[in-house]
């Protein structure tokens, strides 16, 4: 049994070493063929909570078998639970926060009513001209018309009333100078 956990041991330090350091270049290599590795839609069976349980498995059973007076059937079962708990740790602990700290500079539309702007380009009182607005960490230039019928001069500030057409209505702010 001892080369069993050894085998994994060793195996998943290998497959650890080699994904951190060749695991961008060997994607680029074999252009995509491993992707079936990653076991897209699987999350919970990301192959690193998955490599690292069977990690944990080789070296939890590596040190029963040298430090306790365990049996080789007590020893498979209490590594076996280790692993799942060492791999659902993982999983919980580092893939599932990594899957939700990837940022999106996408934004709809509909979400702009109530966000401040820049004019750009002045909007006459019946016509159009083009706002900036902060979405998210950057910015997006959008065409806009003046909801009150009223020309908008280009610099001016002004709030998203609504959004009908892929047209942002706008009126005119003025904010107070220390609130900026």
């Amino acid at each position: 049994m001892e080369t069993l956990f050894w085998a994994c041991l060793i195996g998943g330090i290998i497959y650890a070493v080699i994904s951190v350091v060749f695991g961008d270049w060997l994607g680029l290599l074999f252009d995509g063929a491993l992707d079936f590795l990653s076991l897209e839609g699987h999350s919970w069976l990301s192959p690193m909570s998955f490599v690292g349980g069977i990690t944990v498995f080789g070296g939890a059973g590596i040190l029963f078998e040298r430090y306790s007076g365990f049996g080789i059937t007590t020893i498979l079962i209490l590594s076996l639970l280790i692993a799942i708990l060492a791999g659902v740790a993982v999983f919980f602990l580092y893939v599932r926060p990594m899957e939700n700290s990837e940022s999106s500079i996408a934004f709809s539309l509909h979400s702009l009513p109530g966000m401040l702007a820049e004019v750009l380009v002045p909007i006459p009182a019946s016509g159009y001209g083009e706002v900036m607005v902060k979405v998210g960490a950057g910015f997006t230039n959008q065409i806009a018309a003046s909801f009150d019928k009223v020309d908008i001069a280009g610099g001016s500030q002004v709030v998203v009333v609504e959004v009908k057409d892929s047209t942002l209505y706008v009126s005119e702010v003025h904010l107070d100078p220390l609130l900026k």
